[in-house]
């Protein structure tokens, strides 16, 4: 497990976004998803686990890709699971 984890540089760069939500479903027509934090992986997955686990759906973190855990575009599966092994570590 800790091979894996050595695997992601988490103080890349990343940002963490939000989809606009009606009734707590994402609006996908429009401008897309906004800003909330311009950092690092770790403070993107930091900001998002502080966020109402009901809300998390609505996340999504942008970064380089680092695989095989890391994708582009990180969805609230994978951002908790990343956050888990950051603990981990």
């Amino acid at each position: 497990m800790q091979g894996i984890g050595s695997q992601v540089n988490f103080d890349t760069p990343a940002v963490l976004r939000k989809w606009p939500s009606l009734r707590s479903e994402r609006v996908t027509e429009g401008n897309g998803s906004y800003l909330l934090v311009d950092g690092t992986i770790d403070e993107c997955i930091r900001e998002f686990m502080a966020k109402p686990i009901a809300t998390r759906h609505l996340y999504e973190i942008h970064a380089a890709p680092q695989p095989p855990l890391v994708s582009a575009v990180l969805s609230a599966e994978q951002v908790v699971e990343l956050a888990r092994l950051r603990d981990f570590l």
